[in-house]
């Protein structure tokens, strides 16, 4: 079993868990994810590393609460124990090198944004941060990302905090006045990755983002993960999870990750009384 050190909201439906893991706090690098169960019959969910603390042995997830397993996860405190915490799965994210870079963010993906920032930030990189959200109460890890980079840019879609408008225009804006990244890191929805590699391809910026696809074993036997990079088939849990976003097949993975939207949907009807949610 797995313990959980310390649980925190970061708002109304993420949730902050850093869990006793000290196999994989002394190996685990920045892009690297742990595949976890909360019970030795439950699902298998993948959740990239947002932090770890080698002394206390600690491994740091954040988690959306959007599904069965999820909000089940979310649901849990200090002082309780997952019975399955796998890891560290995935390549280390390519981060040597690099002078100027600019880390995007969107919602929940600022919780893999940030190790990249902070291992870059930690090692002379100039970081400019852009994170973009829906709205103020989305709005997580500000302090902790202002403290690891050179800039930090906050968006909010409906302009109710800070600035409005999407990652995709101040990513633009910051291109035409002028800065020249080497490294463009985009960290979220697949829709928002997909805007942000067209954002870059005019200039041949080095643009890199981590895929998220449908994951079951994390070891690249079940195919689930399998996207399309550069025309070739690539699995997101042993290839990846970073690839060249020019290269990435976009329409073919969304596709892909709505393969159980139908399920997913009954489910919430099914359980609506459970969780308190109205019908």
């Amino acid at each position: 079993m797995f313990d959980i050190v310390t649980k925190r909201m970061l708002n109304d439906s993420t949730a902050l868990l850093e869990i006793k893991a000290p196999d994989i706090a002394g190996k685990v690098e920045p892009g690297q994810f742990v595949i976890l169960r909360i019970d030795q019959k439950g699902e298998r969910i993948p959740l990239t590393v947002a932090d770890f603390d080698v002394r206390k042995q600690t491994v740091t997830v954040i988690v959306q609460m959007i599904g069965y397993t999820t909000i089940a996860l979310g649901n849990l405190n200090a002082g309780d124990a997952i019975a399955g915490f796998t890891g560290p799965l995935g390549k280390p994210s390519e981060l040597g090198g690099y002078l100027n870079a600019a880390i995007i963010g969107g919602g929940v993906g600022c919780a893999i944004a940030y190790p990249q920032a902070k291992y870059l930030f930690n090692r002379g990189t100039n970081v400019d941060i852009v994170a973009g959200f829906r709205n103020k109460e989305l709005v997580i890890l500000e302090e902790e990302m202002a403290r690891v980079c050179s800039n930090l840019y906050i968006t909010t879609d409906d302009g109710s905090y800070a600035e409005k408008g999407f990652v995709t225009q101040k990513l633009q804006a910051l291109i035409d006045t002028g800065n020249k990244y080497d490294l463009v890191l985009a960290i979220g929805p697949v829709v928002m990755m997909r805007a942000v590699s067209e954002v870059t391809r005019p200039y041949g910026l080095n643009t890199v983002v981590s895929l998220n696809p449908i994951m079951i074993d994390g070891t690249g036997m079940c195919g689930c993960c399998r996207v399309t990079v550069g025309n070739k088939t690539k699995f997101a849990c042993v290839d990846g999870p970073d690839f060249n976003a020019h290269e990435v097949d976009f329409s073919q993975l969304i596709k892909r990750n709505s393969a159980y939207k139908k399920q997913e949907s009954e489910w919430f009807e099914h359980a609506c009384r459970i969780y308190g949610r109205d019908e």
